[in-house]
């Protein structure tokens, strides 16, 4: 049965009459006398002019990842739950980490496009680097739920694998089969570096001049967390001057990526347009994983994805 159904067997369901995301006026008229509300990407923020027409309101379910540009202090003011479906978007999302990993290390896109132009040569030229992903270290910043599901996809590779966060315990690391380190001895170390913490004023530019010279020249950086963790300039900088080998980018500090971005002409990046954690199937996962949570609290059960108002700082 779609989920879609299910949700329709202990509930009767409003469902958005437009072709279209709502804004915030026609979210604050459709919300009125409704118990609970499933937004996604694009939905518009729970403003307390939202609220204040949410009458009945008692559970915000987000069938996504991170529920920041949503959700507001003035929603677990009120006492409303709010539930997101981080832990099925992890799986999609540690996939699509490790295929640009791979892509980076093998160069697979550049073989792609070097056949488009039937230059069959480009398999002889010594100047493009071709690297195994076995045996490599690679750094992972950042510990949540994306994080460990790419590590558990790194193990048939038998890599190494460091780990910074300050929230994590050394034990924790260990028992993911990982090792905790400082971010400047993960950076040093690394031949990969995937990024997978939460934007927070803290980590803001976490990756910047300073660290680009840290790194190995050899090295590749992966980020399908957060744009803001890197200084863009920065890492312009460091990829036109060789200081890393490569990059794969899924998010950018501003989105859409402006079409003037000196991004789209440097050869040592991989772009692709925030779909990490987007496939097909997942996006019917993802809103299954909110249906389930519902049908547990109008039943008066726990719901398995909550997030709690003092995680929401540290949440991707």
């Amino acid at each position: 049965m779609k989920t879609s159904g299910r949700l329709g067997l202990f509930s009767e369901c409003v469902f958005n009459p437009l072709d279209r995301n709502l804004n915030e006026e026609e979210l604050s008229k459709l919300i009125v006398d409704i118990d609970g509300c499933i937004t996604s990407w694009g939905s518009p923020r729970f403003t307390e002019t939202v609220l204040n027409n949410a009458n009945r309101l008692k559970i915000i379910g987000h069938a996504a990842g991170s529920v920041k540009p949503y959700v507001t202090d003035e929603v677990f003011k009120r006492g409303i739950i709010v539930v997101n479906a981080a832990s099925t978007i992890a799986k999609p999302v540690a996939e699509f980490t490790l295929a640009m990993i791979l892509n980076c290390l093998r160069g697979i896109p550049k073989y792609i496009e070097a056949m488009r132009r039937k230059a069959w040569s480009y398999r002889d030229q010594k100047s493009f680097t071709n690297y195994d992903l076995r045996g490599k270290t690679v750094g992972v910043i950042g510990f949540g739920a994306v994080a460990r599901e790419l590590v558990k996809l790194l193990k048939p590779f038998e890599v190494s694998v460091i780990v910074y966060d300050p929230y994590l315990e050394p034990s924790q690391a260990a028992a993911c089969g990982a090792r905790k380190a400082d971010l400047n001895e993960l950076l040093s170390c690394s031949d990969v570096v995937t990024l997978h913490a939460a934007s927070t004023p803290e980590t803001r530019h976490m990756i910047g001049e300073e660290e680009f010279r840290l790194m190995k020249p050899t090295a590749y950086l992966i980020n399908t967390s957060r744009g803001a963790l890197i200084d863009e300039n920065a890492l312009i900088k460091a990829l036109k001057e060789k200081r890393i080998a490569g990059a794969a980018l899924d998010v950018f500090e501003q989105e859409p990526l402006e079409n003037n971005s000196p991004l789209y002409d440097l050869e040592n990046v991989f772009l692709t347009p925030h779909v990490a954690g987007g496939s097909d199937e997942s996006m019917s996962r993802l809103f299954g994983t909110i249906v389930e949570d519902f049908k547990r609290f109008f039943s008066g059960e726990k719901p398995l994805n909550t997030v709690p108002y003092e995680r929401l700082k540290v949440l991707a």
